[in-house]
Parts: structure tokens; C-alpha cells; sequence
């Protein structure tokens, strides 16, 4: 392996594990020289060979080519047949009224309208979707933004800063603290190097690096600590290192990959939408068959001369052609569009900003939440929360400026003291600091305040072999020191103990329950270190005197707990996907309730040598997985959608970026979520509270069971107009409709009640049901029958008020309705059309609530229902009644009197009598179980 040269294949092949490698195979593999480095010679020839360090892409699309392919779809694919079918009768009819006039077709405007009105839906359409894509692509470019714009390397001998994009493998890179790693890098030199890698692998507290470590055999990407990577920043002590991977072929840039290869896949919503428009086109096509098969029986009945007339079998195919158009709900796409962005806007009250449109419904069907461990469960934040001094424990309700405890302050000065950290002017220093400081300030004991009294004079710094820190202070009298460290470090130096506030020689009981303490610590996954001190001039970390212990962790955030509770009783299952140790995951899940037993728990290392069938079965019971990869997180990911769950993966760092994109829908922190994170989910949480998510799921049950009210309400009206235009031409009557009664009825009155059911509020109750399943139909749970009942309701109001006018006019055998023509056919139709309107309105007052009284819709001050019933009201009293816009519409609206407005309205109002009915019929029934129940 020593031998094999890889300084000239970018592309580094896997079997080939770095940290196995000692510095002289290394310095062979890549052909440079550990204390000179590569010459700029062979360093430019190598970035012109290999490219530079930077992450690649696949090109971008175009913002033309983006709306184009938001017509990708079945139901506009309809839509624009409908147009092409519209143009096409334009074009017949003027050739058969003359000839001569074909090429002004596009002069007669009686049918622009029509294309009009279809063509803005299709468009506005597309734009809203193009302005959700162009919004949502910046996940490359936030990992861009992570990379480091200059390393100090050494070349010929000398160091100098480059550009990290010229970096090249086998470039000696060195390395000091603040610095932002450029490459992937295995170290070759080490002096107290730690870098912080939770963006990376999870893990909560830096990473101790040592170069002088070589394993014998390949170890997971949070293990290898003679390793650092691109994009970690060194928070502690120096080193040095040969750069091993570049480009895309760093850790960070196999992130990139797997976002850039990562296909988008359907929403639920879309996936339910994309099949609806698929059975609408059917229906179409079946539609337009049973149409002509009639109209042929009708035109063959009439005799030979009948069948001899191509005008009669051109005219069939139209008609049947028109009644196919009315199976269209051409405003769904739209009213389902604004309806979600309603949603969006409710999201942003639950602290949620949505950034791909369709994931706002898909919360409703989550069933498993996969969430990262660091900053999403946890503050991403050490505290210290246990304390022992003085053969007592001592707990955080414990740490406040009243306490007296004299050892146990002592124990948080010195701790402070002994850190390089500080917070009172900002976060600055080691988290594990940090957390020493911070617990000090609990005392009221300031780091500042303390430094002035008894300021430090000399220290010795940590290192990996000692595993201690000194430092030296004089508080104006004599000098003192504080050492922090390992407990079994500080132990071996320690001769004596503080014990109620006397110093005597410790003994095996003493030691005994010192390692009690640390035990009992340490089995709930705490952090443990030691403090103890001496009175000298000089400083030395021999004969000292013991004081005690703090325990710290990376704690649950309060609030998340609760939240996973409330999964629990919503049906949704709740799982830690995390970097950090197995022990460390399991003390946390367990503390929110999200894991019973370590059986529940499992490795990366573990999931590595499992197929994609073993991971899916450990699924099913595994609620907890420690020391994961990103790939591990996205094969996860995959495997509970395998078990056919919706799946939502939150996170806030650059190994959560895959998982975020491959899970139905990706949640990012919004405060210490990195971009990468945000630039790959779906919806970013601005407070970065995980109970958010549990109000976010409640939002997106809502918004689905109103998208869900909205398409059965739509359809219903199309079921009528279909039913009714098919019955009028079964029967040989004239068409109850014309195309641009059907188009108004579609696209603008149905349109104001389905956005006005789309912003009904939620049912207070929605999160005591289960998930819905990802399969679940818009249509189940009674859908069909709701939309056919209603709309066959609709119908018989419909066909009620059509027939009514030709009564009314004396025409009462099926010949006389059969060969009517002129004002009363108008008349007719007029009011089948206001009727078809006004019956929608009504319906919508019903849809609001199936199980409740209408009156109990108004005592949910949707506004919006007023608002779309008296507009639907007044803009189909302005196509019906005033003059000029009478002509566009062909109504006849002069023509109606007192008594045909009292029909129709009388008709109109059917939906709304039946659904009161049913209303009263399921009171009676709930009423009389509840007397036999009791």
C-alpha cells in the first residue's frame, strides 16, 4: 500500500484508509517531503492535472427552463387541450358558417375568453412554481460558503498562505488555532489539537487530534483523530499535515455529491394529485366514448339521410368533446397552490418558514420524525449540571449567588479560573470551557471579577498525555494554583483532601468515593472532570489537594420532551439519528422518552455491515442510532420510507444536509443551523425549537384536511355539470351550458369557496388521530360518496331549474324541449348556470363542516366564507344581469322575472337543506347510542 502513488489520481480510491497509513507511507503515497513540502512547480502542475479544491456542480437550470417544466403535469397537459380543443371548434365553426374566412378565425372573439381564462391559470401556475424552485436551490452554494479562503502551506521549504482552492494532495498544510480547515488532511504533527467537527459528524465537544496515532485498520469518520477535515475550524493548539483529499472528493464534498445526484420526489399531496389527474383524464376519455356512442345512436335513429351528414357526426364528436371539458376542474391546480400558501403563512406563526411549497401538507402525514441529536434535542450548549465536594452531590437547582457552600464555590472558582474561556462579552473559547465558566457565573463569580482579585500570573496548558491544565495565580498575599484535568490524572498527583473546609491526607476511602461519584456520573453519560489546587510559588501539578467533580453534557432542550410526548399520542414515532457516542445518545433519548432499553440503540459501524432488508427490519424497532456517517443518515432515512412511513429529518449541521434532501421533508434550525442545512430542507425552524415542529405537524394536518375539503368541493361541482350535461344529451335536449359557463363556474365561482374552505381553522383535535397513510386517497373516509352524492344533489337542482324554464313556457312534452330553440333555450341554460353557482355556494357553507350545523361555521369567524358567498353572489348577478357582459356569457338575465329567480334560488339552496338533514339524522343517531350506553 506504501507504494501505490496517488499524488496524480484525484478521484482516491476507497480502499485506500489514510489513518492506517504511518508518515513515511504517507510521504512515499504522495510523492512529497514532510519538512519541505511539494515545489510550486509540482504543485501547479498538480492543480492543473487534478482542478482545483473546489466543489463542482451539475449546471443549473435555467429560470426559463423552470417554468416550462412547472407544466410538467398531468392535469395542465388537460388543461392545454382543452385550449388546442377550444381553438379547434373556433376554427369549425367559422368554416362552416364560411369558408372563406379561415384565416381571420383568431378575429372572432366569442371564444378568446375561454383561452384566456385558461391559458392565466397555466401560467400563474408556473410561476409560482418557479419562484419556489429558484428559492429553494442554494445548497451547493452554502457549502461553498463553508470553505476556508486560505491555508498556510509549506513549499520549497518556505510557508506561505494560499488561496485554499490552489491546495493540492500531498501539500503540506500548517495548521493553528482559529484556522478553518482547507482539505482533508492527515495530520503528521500534533501539539494539543482539537477540532470542532459537530457540523460534521455530530459530535458535541471538539475532538482531541493526535498525529502520532496509526490504525490498523479503517475506522468511521468521527474516529479518526489523526485526521481533520475541510470546513472544521481548529479551536485548540497546533499541527501540521499532508492533504489527502481535494474537491469532491473530501468529506464535505461527498455531502455535496449526494445532494447534487439526490432527485426531488413527489410530496404525498403531489403524488395524490399527479393520480387524480390521471383518473380525470380517463374519466375524460371515457366520458367523450359514452358521448359520441350516444349522440351516434341518436343521429343513426334518425335514418340513412341522419347518418349521410358529416356536419351531425362532427357536431357529436364536439359535444361529447365539451362535456369532457366539464370534467375538468381547471382551477384545482391553482386554488390547491393558494391554499397551500395559506398554509405557509400559518406556518410562520408556528415559528416555521416554509421553503418548498408542497412540503407545508406533507407535515400532516408525518408518522416518523428522525432527529438530530446536537442542537436539535440538545442546546448544542455544555452545561454543567452535577457537582460533587465534600462527600456530597450537588444539582443545578443547586448553582445560584445564595448558596454558600463554600467548597462548592470553590470548586466553580477554580474550575473558571483554570479556563481559557469567557461569556460575559460573547461566547469565546473550548465548549468544555465554556461550560466551566459559565457555571461559575451561577455563583455570581464572573471570570473577570475573579481575574482581578487574583489574576494569573503562569499556567500549564492541556495536553493529550497529561490530560491537565494549570494555572498560577496570586491574590495579593501568595500565589495559588488550580488544576483541572481527567479524574485518574489529577488523582495520580494528588497526596491530600479538602474535607469541611480542613486539608488532610486522602486515603483508600476517600479515593473510593471519589470513583463512586465518577461512576455514578458517568452511567448517565455525563462528562466528568476534576479540580484540585495548591499553595505555591512556583507552578508544578505535584501533592496536590483534591477538591472535586463537575459532571456536564450537551442537555435535552426543555421544551422537547413534551413535544415528543405529544408525538407519541399523535401516532408519530420519534428517532435520535446522531454522530455522538452511543452512551452519550442513549442517556438523552432515554431522559425525553424516546428509547426504553439500550436494545433500542445501534452503531454506524453496526448498520455498515447490514443489507438494505436488515435495515429496514431494525427500523421497526431501533429508535436510537449513535455514531452515524451521513450516508448512514440517509440510509436510515430510506429505510423508514421503505416501511412505507413519511418520513421528516430535522438537523442543523453539514452531515445532516443528504438526510435532510432524501427524507419527505427536511427540517433546519434557523439559529444554529449551518446553511448547507437550509439550503437543503424543506422548511427551517426560526427558533430552533423542536416543539415547533409538533405545532408545525398540527398546521399541516390542518391545511391537508382543507385541501382535501377544497378538491371534494371542486369535483362536486364538475360531477354536476358532467351528470347534468350528460343526462340533457341522453334525454335530446339542448345543452343545459355553453363552455364559458362551464370555464366562469371552474375557475372563478368555485374557485372564491375553495380558498375560502382552504383558510377554515384546524380541528382543535387533529393530533389525537393517527398518521394518515401515505396512500391514503383524497377520497377515502367517505370522499367519493361525498363528492358524488353532492354533486348528483347539485344535478337534480340543475336539471330542476332547467326544465322549469321550458314548463314555464308552456313546453311540457319531450318533442316540444327536445327542437326548442332561441330565448328560451337561453333562458334554460341561464338559469341552469346561476343555479349550478348559487348551489355552490351553499355547498361551501356544508363542506366547512360535514359533521355540524351551518350555523356552527360562523362561529369560527372564517371571514373569508362571508366574503366569497356574497361575491360568488354579486359576480354571478353581474354575468347575468348587465348589459354587454350578457353577450360575452350568452345569458338572459332580461328575460327572467320574479318567479324564475325564485327557482332558482329555491333549487340553489338544495345542498345546504340535504347536508342539514344528515346533520339532524347523525345528531339523532349519536343522541340514541349515547341513551343505550347508559
Amino acid at each position: 500500500m506504501a507504494k501505490k502513488k496517488i499524488s496524480d489520481n484525484v478521484k482516491v480510491k476507497e480502499s485506500i484508509a489514510f489513518e492506517t497509513l504511518n508518515n513515511k507511507q504517507l510521504e512515499q503515497a504522495f510523492e512529497t517531503d514532510l519538512e519541505k513540502g511539494l515545489s510550486q512547480e509540482e504543485a501547479k502542475r498538480r492543480l492543473e492535472k487534478n482542478g482545483e479544491n473546489k466543489l463542482t456542480e451539475k449546471k443549473k437550470k435555467s429560470v426559463i427552463r423552470m417554468f416550462f417544466e412547472q407544466m410538467k403535469d398531468p392535469m395542465i397537459y388537460v388543461l392545454f387541450a382543452a385550449i388546442a380543443l377550444t381553438i379547434g371548434i373556433s376554427i369549425y365553426e367559422t368554416v362552416t358558417v364560411d369558408p372563406s374566412t379561415i384565416s381571420n378565425w383568431f378575429l372572432d372573439v366569442g371564444d378568446w375568453p375561454d383561452v384566456i381564462i385558461i391559458l392565466a391559470v397555466i401560467i400563474i401556475n408556473s410561476i409560482i412554481g418557479t419562484v419556489q424552485e429558484v428559492k429553494a436551490q442554494t445548497s451547493l452554494e452554502a457549502l461553498k460558503k463553508l470553505s476556508s479562503p486560505e491555508s498556510t502551506v509549506i513549499r520549497d521549504g518556505k510557508h506561505v498562505r494560499v488561496k485554499s482552492s490552489e491546495l493540492v494532495v500531498g501539500d503540506i498544510v500548517v495548521l493553528e488555532e482559529g484556522d478553518t480547515v482547507g482539505a482533508d488532511i492527515r495530520l503528521i504533527e500534533s501539539s494539543n489539537l482539537k477540532a470542532n467537527e459537530s457540523s460534521l459528524t455530530g459530535e458535541s465537544v471538539p475532538v482531541e487530534k493526535d498525529a502520532n496515532i496509526v490504525f490498523s485498520s479503517s475506522v468511521a469518520v468521527g474516529d479518526r483523530i489523526n485526521e481533520v477535515y475541510m470546513s472544521t475550524p481548529i479551536s485548540y493548539g497546533r499541527g501540521k499535515g499532508i492533504v489527502v483529499n481535494t474537491g469532491m472528493d473530501t468529506e464535505i464534498g461527498k455531502i455535496a455529491k449526494a445532494l447534487d445526484d439526490d432527485e426531488e420526489e413527489l410530496t404525498p399531496l403531489q403524488k395524490v394529485l399527479e393520480k387524480l389527474g390521471k383518473i380525470l383524464g380517463i374519466i375524460c376519455a371515457g366520458i367523450v366514448v359514452l358521448v359520441f356512442v350516444v349522440d351516434a345512436i341518436w343521429i343513426i335513429s334518425g335514418g340513412i339521410d341522419q347518418m349521410k351528414e358529416l356536419h351531425n357526426w362532427i357536431e357529436a364528436l364536439l359535444s361529447s368533446i365539451a362535456l369532457a371539458v366539464a370534467a375538468i376542474p381547471e382551477g384545482l391546480a391553482t386554488v390547491v397552490t393558494i391554499v397551500l400558501s395559506i398554509g405557509v403563512s400559518r406556518m410562520v406563526k408556528a415559528n416555521t418558514i416554509v421553503r418548498k411549497l408542497p412540503s407545508v401538507e406533507t407535515l400532516g402525514a408525518v408518522s416518523v420524525v428522525c432527529s438530530d441529536k446536537t442542537g436539535t434535542l440538545t442546546q448544542n450548549k455544555m452545561t454543567v449540571l452535577e457537582a460533587y465536594t465534600n462527600d456530597n452531590y450537588f444539582e443545578k437547582e443547586d448553582f445560584n449567588e445564595f448558596n454558600t457552600n463554600e467548597q462548592l464555590r470553590l470548586l466553580a472558582k477554580g474550575m473558571s479560573l483554570c479556563s481559557n474561556a469567557s461569556v460575559d462579552e460573547g461566547l469565546y473559547g473550548d465548549p468544555t470551557e465554556i461550560a466551566l465558566v459559565a457555571f461559575s457565573n451561577e455563583f455570581n463569580m464572573h471570570k473577570k471579577d475573579l481575574e482581578k482579585e487574583t489574576p494569573r500570573v503562569n499556567e500549564l496548558p492541556f495536553d493529550s498525555v497529561r490530560k491537565m491544565m494549570t494555572t498560577l495565580h496570586n491574590d495579593g498575599f501568595k500565589n495559588i494554583h488550580y488544576t483541572k484535568g481527567a479524574l485518574d490524572s489529577i488523582l495520580k498527583h494528588t497526596d491530600r483532601i479538602l474535607i469541611n473546609g480542613e486539608i488532610r491526607k486522602i486515603n483508600d476511602s476517600d479515593i473510593e468515593k471519589i470513583y463512586k461519584a465518577n461512576s455514578y456520573f458517568s452511567d448517565k453519560a455525563l462528562r466528568v472532570l476534576a479540580l484540585a489546587y495548591d499553595y505555591k510559588d512556583e507552578i508544578e501539578e505535584e501533592n496536590l489537594i483534591f477538591v472535586g467533580l463537575v459532571a456536564m453534557i450537551d442537555p435535552p432542550r426543555a421544551e422537547a420532551k413534551p413535544a415528543v410526548s405529544k408525538f407519541k399520542e399523535a401516532g408519530i414515532t420519534t428517532v435520535m439519528i446522531t454522530g455522538d457516542h452511543k452512551d452519550t445518545a442513549f442517556a438523552i433519548a432515554s431522559e425525553l422518552g424516546i428509547v426504553e432499553s439500550k436494545d433500542q440503540c445501534i452503531m454506524g459501524e453496526e448498520i455498515d455491515k447490514l443489507s438494505e432488508e436488515e435495515l429496514k427490519e431494525v427500523c421497526k424497532t431501533c429508535r436510537v442510532f449513535a455514531r452515524v456517517s451521513p450516508e448512514n443518515k440517509v440510509s436510515i432515512v430510506k429505510a423508514f420510507k421503505a416501511n412505507g412511513n413519511i418520513c421528516a429529518m430535522t438537523g442543523d449541521g453539514v452531515n445532516d444536509a443528504p438526510s435532510l434532501k432524501a427524507a419527505d421533508i427536511g427540517i433546519a434550525m434557523g439559529i444554529t443551523g449551518t446553511d448547507v442545512a437550509k439550503g437543503a430542507a424543506d422548511m427551517v425552524l426560526t427558533d430552533d425549537n423542536f416543539a415547533s415542529i409538533e405545532k408545525a405537524v398540527e398546521e399541516g394536518r390542518g391545511i391537508f384536511a382543507n385541501i382535501k375539503k377544497t378538491v371534494l368541493f371542486l369535483l362536486s361541482s364538475n360531477f354536476a355539470e358532467v351528470f347534468g350535461m350528460l343526462i340533457i344529451i341522453i334525454l335530446g335536449f339542448p345543452a343545459p351550458f355553453i363552455a364559458i359557463h362551464l370555464l366562469w363556474v371552474n375557475l372563478i365561482t368555485d374557485s372564491l369557496p375553495a380558498i375560502a374552505l382552504g383558510m377554515d381553522p384546524k380541528d382543535p383535535n387533529n393530533m389525537k388521530q393517527k398518521p394518515r397513510s401515505a396512500n391514503e386517497s383524497l377520497f377515502a373516509h367517505g370522499g367519493w360518496f361525498t363528492t358524488g352524492g353532492y354533486g348528483l344533489i347539485i344535478t337534480i337542482a340543475v336539471i330542476a331549474s332547467y326544465l322549469a324554464a321550458f314548463f314555464m313556457n308552456g313546453m311540457y312534452s319531450w318533442s316540444d324541449i327536445a327542437n326548442a330553440s332561441g330565448d328560451v333555450v337561453h333562458l334554460a341554460q341561464t338559469m341552469a348556470f346561476t343555479t349550478l353557482a348559487f348551489a355552490e355556494l351553499f355547498h361551501m357553507v356544508g363542506m366547512s363542516n360535514m359533521d355540524k350545523s351551518f350555523i356552527y361555521v360562523f362561529k369560527n369567524k372564517n371571514y373569508m366564507m362571508l366574503v366569497a358567498f356574497v361575491v360568488g353572489v354579486a359576480l354571478q348577478l353581474f354575468v347575468v344581469e348587465v348589459p354587454g357582459v350578457r353577450d360575452v356569457f350568452n345569458t338572459a338575465g332580461d328575460k327572467m322575472n320574479i318567479y324564475h329567480w325564485l327557482i332558482t334560488m329555491g333549487m340553489s339552496v338544495l345542498p345546504l337543506v340535504v347536508h342539514e338533514l344528515i346533520v339532524l339524522v347523525k345528531f339523532i343517531i349519536k343522541k340514541s347510542k349515547n341513551k343505550k350506553n347508559k
